[in-house]
């Protein structure tokens, strides 16, 4: 049973003091519910638990029995209680990231996490039981048109079956997941939105600290550094109990699943093999030299650099002149930008502006970083970003949007086969930004300003990509490390400047305290290895768009229909109208030349 929180966008620009941007949207949840005491909610927690009850007691022990008409009926009411207990944590979970540090907000969040899982503790049964169903049985059945349709989420599901544990582990699993994961958790998300950074003077939050890392001023940049370092060194041995502790229960429960790696079951939630993702990893570790590394040596030398420290990775270049992109202009460009590829893809996005599914500014206690969460296929997606007007900022939201596109258009399957695996999840949202870029890029009217809109494109590319791929070799190192024994948090900082060096590069020093900077990347606690994903989704859409660029015939048409399909379709069988094939390791070839082609680009420039 799936919780309904919002997911961080780890590649999500940051935020800071609001201010100057315009008419900047909040959400309006009501859609959702019309408050914390709606009487439409108590009843729909009421009804939970109703729906859970009976459902368990019509079928459990009675699986194998069912002919195609039962297990149709069996599955709609399995939807229906999936989407009466996503919509109670869809709202939840948005009221609390509007504000982590509202006491009453946390609690109302904690109360329903704790009731929806007493509920939906019996139907811990349903994907074990329907695990144990006879193979012959199960193709019968599901052969059937009534159910033929569910077939690749309980494929999906059965995939799981031989690191099932036994019903009542599975069941204490279930409940005591407030107590573990859930809470370190919130321990997490409740001590980053708290720290404040003391920069030039001035108290800063999280997201305005890290927004400094990308100001014109060099000083002011430094500072910042310096000033997340202190603070991260500081809450250092919270950060390490987290990741110990999330690190050592993930090893308990792989153990006694039997899990071969840390990754597996990563790897199984995505549907993807894992020789694909490491096919993807390797491709990318063996071309830093030719992308982070050359492309920073060129940014030392655009800043006049011997070398560069960390805290100038994300600068602007010297020739950028500094601008604040209203809100107006923003959405302006994403929109623009998605009605050139296709009126139909800029008429899904407008509503996220018009009705209140967007929550754009910066607020005290606001969750940092940006997410689109797809509440439930009933009601609509909701978009948060911390909008600064930044460039970043517009790509950012075009990136959002992009995710947003992509869940109106996949609701149509239904609760049970909306959720797109996470390899795919980035697609539409990368693509998103991919077509804001090329909008600019042709819009350019200087050399000066194409080399911009170039280097700004090559830092997002990187940040997707290689950063990426050294978060999820960090992790791999970070578990390994872990089954071994408990990690201090020197230990933890040795293995993050391990990865660091070899992505970034010769170009780069390391200033005193940025071993710590591991501490504050969501991902890592929230949803382990799921950082692959980015890398995943940028190496897709390069080919994808090169098949677009290329003519490939009704290609609007073909990228809709893979969108709407959820996750009722395989990433091969998405794919192939494309003629691509993820599993092809020259594939993701095709993504890093395409970042080549931008850096050989910007390198002619300076001949």
């Amino acid at each position: 049973m799936k919780k309904n929180l919002p997911l961080l966008d780890a590649n999500a620009s940051a935020g800071g003091a609001s201010g100057g941007f315009g008419d900047l949207p909040d959400w309006d949840l009501s859609d959702l519910y019309t408050a914390p005491d709606a009487p439409e909610l108590a009843r729909d927690m009421a009804s939970l638990e109703t729906l859970c009850a009976s459902f368990a007691a019509d079928y459990e022990g009675k699986l194998a029995t069912l002919d195609a008409a039962a297990m149709a009926e069996c599955i709609h009411r399995y939807e229906a209680i999936e989407t009466t207990a996503g919509r109670i944590m869809s709202y939840a979970g948005l009221r609390y990231y509007q504000n982590t540090v509202d006491g009453t907000r946390a609690k109302f969040l904690s109360d329903a996490q704790d009731r929806i899982t007493a509920f939906t503790t019996p139907l811990v049964f349903f994907s074990l039981e329907f695990n144990r169903i006879d193979d012959a049985t199960y193709e019968a059945v599901f052969a059937d048109p009534a159910v033929a349709r569910y077939k690749p989420v309980f494929d999906r599901m059965r995939a799981m079956k031989p690191y099932q544990l036994s019903d009542e582990l599975e069941k204490f699993l279930h409940d005591q997941s407030v107590v573990g994961a859930a809470a370190w958790n919130r321990l997490f998300d409740e001590t980053t939105a708290a720290l404040t950074f003391e920069v030039e003077g001035e108290t800063l939050s999280l997201e305005a600290t890290t927004t400094l890392m990308t100001d014109h001023d060099r000083p002011k940049r430094e500072a910042a550094a310096h000033a997340l370092a202190r603070v991260f060194t500081d809450n250092i041995k919270i950060f390490s109990r987290v990741h110990n502790t999330l690190a050592k229960e993930k090893e308990i429960e792989d153990r006694w699943r039997k899990m071969p790696t840390p990754q597996t079951a990563r790897h199984l939630s995505n549907d993807v093999e894992p020789e694909v993702v490491e096919a993807l990893r390797n491709a990318v570790v063996a071309a830093y030299p030719r992308l982070s590394h050359r492309y920073y040596a060129l940014k030392a030398k655009w800043l006049g650099l011997e070398t560069l420290e960390i805290w100038d990775r994300n600068a602007p270049l010297p020739t950028e002149a500094p601008r604040k992109i209203l809100w107006d202009e923003a959405k302006d460009t994403v929109l623009t930008a998605y009605a050139s590829f296709s009126p139909k893809m800029a008429e899904i996005a407008r509503p996220f502006f018009e009705k209140g599914w967007i929550d754009a500014g910066v607020k005290p206690g606001k969750a940092p970083g940006a997410f689109a969460h797809p509440t439930v296929t009933t009601v609509h997606p909701y978009v948060m970003l911390n909008y600064l007007g930044k460039p970043r900022d517009v790509m950012t939201l075009a990136h959002e949007l992009g995710h947003g596109v992509h869940q109106v258009l996949a609701a149509g399957q239904g609760e049970m086969l909306a959720d797109t695996p996470l390899t795919l999840a980035e697609t539409a949202s990368v693509f998103g930004e991919m077509l804001t870029f090329r909008k600019l890029l042709d819009g350019a009217k200087t050399q000066a300003e194409r080399k911009t809109l170039l280097a700004g494109k090559v830092e997002d590319m990187i940040n997707t990509v290689v950063r990426q791929i050294a978060f999820y070799d960090f992790e791999c190192k970070l578990h390994a490390a872990r089954a071994e024994g408990e990690l201090t948090p020197e230990d933890i900082n040795a293995l993050w400047m391990s990865v660091q060096a070899e992505s970034l590069g010769p170009a780069f020093t390391f200033m005193p305290g940025y071993e710590t900077f591991w501490s504050y990347i969501p991902h890592f606690v929230h949803s382990p290895f799921y950082v692959y994903a980015y890398a995943f989704g940028d190496g897709l859409v390069n080919a994808l768009y090169a098949a677009y660029a290329d003519g490939l015939p009704d290609f609007q048409e073909k990228y809709f229909e893979m969108l709407k399909a959820g996750g009722s379709k395989h990433h091969k069988e998405l794919l192939a109208p494309f003629g691509l094939d993820a599993s092809d390791p020259a594939f993701w070839d095709k993504g890093l030349n395409m970042i080549a082609g931008f850096i050989d680009e910007l390198e002619a420039m300076e001949a």
